[in-house]
């Protein structure tokens, strides 16, 4: 068994992180931390729980040595303590922004602080299985990345190695509340939120950088706040190098994503369904891509969506654990989506 412990485990994403590990048939979880919230019992913050886990919420001084520990922790925080974390867990999977970006200027820039723990930075792995698996067999610090940019990589990626786009590339995203996090602001009260289409982010969202960083473009992205609680779809525009069409396109994503549990390509010509939809997603750990050419179009629209609480970010990481202590990479992640949602 793999023992397992959360830090921020009373958050929107550490509630994800154990409904998924408590379901995990070779996961023993021993911590769920929490900084205010220590001998509460974890179903009386994450309901859904209940009748499944009797565990309660423990503090920093509580926390056990583990096989992996993985860090639902805030942005510059998890920079601060990262020492103790290693020291606590064989296997680190860190869910903060403070390890995905190795270059310390880019980090300041898009984090508005100087970086803590520079000497740390290039010690992590990036998070996503579909890139990385094979570096990820043998990591001991992995750094999971944005939901957003987990959408924007494993979409654009293939037709940027692939030399099918040139040019920069933008970057539209839409986003459901939980992406805010539990302890979110006065913004994202219902009566703010609730039929609004707010624009958060209209330049240098933070996942820009990640997605440049993996695609080797230069990204504008704007981000957008939707009514929806969970969910991301990105909508990105690229310019098409020469002679590609839309044959090359598909066939680019269908040679990348072929062997891949999570990634399904969804392009069809009619129908209800024909591009991704985060709606159908919910609860699921796969993330849906599509594309759609104009004829003799120049410009390549490609379409992204997600989970953002799961493959945005604690079924990624799941997946990763998977990867990295040898186990079936779906296991524990099978959950399907619903329809009708």
């Amino acid at each position: 068994m793999i023992r397992a412990a959360v830090v921020g485990a009373a958050g929107y994403i550490g509630g994800e992180l154990l409904r998924l590990l408590v379901g995990h048939p070779q996961v023993e979880l021993v911590n769920a931390v929490s900084r205010t919230l220590r001998g509460r019992p974890v179903d009386s913050v994450h309901p859904n729980l209940r009748g499944r886990t009797r565990l309660t919420f423990s503090s920093y001084d509580q926390l056990v040595r583990s096989d992996v520990l993985f860090l639902a922790t805030p942005h510059r925080e998890t920079m601060q303590r990262m020492p103790e974390y290693l020291a606590s867990a064989r296997v680190v999977i860190d869910l903060s922004g403070d390890f995905r970006l190795p270059d310390t200027d880019v980090y300041q820039d898009y984090y508005g602080t100087p970086h803590e723990a520079p000497g740390l930075l290039g010690t992590f792995v990036q998070g996503i299985p579909e890139l990385h698996r094979e570096r990820l067999r043998t990591a001991d610090r992995i750094s999971v990345p944005g939901c957003m940019a987990t959408a924007g990589i494993l979409s654009l990626v293939p037709l940027a190695r692939d030399g099918l786009i040139r040019g920069d590339i933008t970057v539209d995203a839409r986003t459901g509340s939980s992406g805010s996090g539990a302890k979110a602001g006065s913004e994202n009260l219902h009566a703010e939120r609730s039929g609004a289409l707010r624009v958060f982010a209209p330049t240098r969202h933070r996942h820009e950088a990640e997605i440049a960083q993996a695609t080797g473009h230069t990204v504008r992205m704007t981000a957008t706040g939707v009514e929806a609680v969970r969910g991301v779809q990105l909508l990105c525009r690229a310019p098409l190098a020469e002679g590609v069409d839309e044959r090359a396109v598909r066939s680019t994503y269908r040679t990348a994503y072929a062997d891949e549990p999570f990634v399904r390509i969804v392009a069809a010509r009619r129908g209800m369904h024909r591009f991704p939809d985060a709606k159908i997603l919910s609860g699921s750990n796969f993330c849906d891509v599509g594309f759609a050419l104009d004829r003799g179009a120049s410009t390549v629209t490609v379409i992204a969506a997600l989970d953002n609480l799961v493959k945005g970010g604690a079924g990624n990481a799941v997946q990763c654990m998977n990867v990295r202590f040898g186990e079936p990479e779906a296991l524990g992640l099978e959950f399907t989506g619903l329809h009708p949602n």
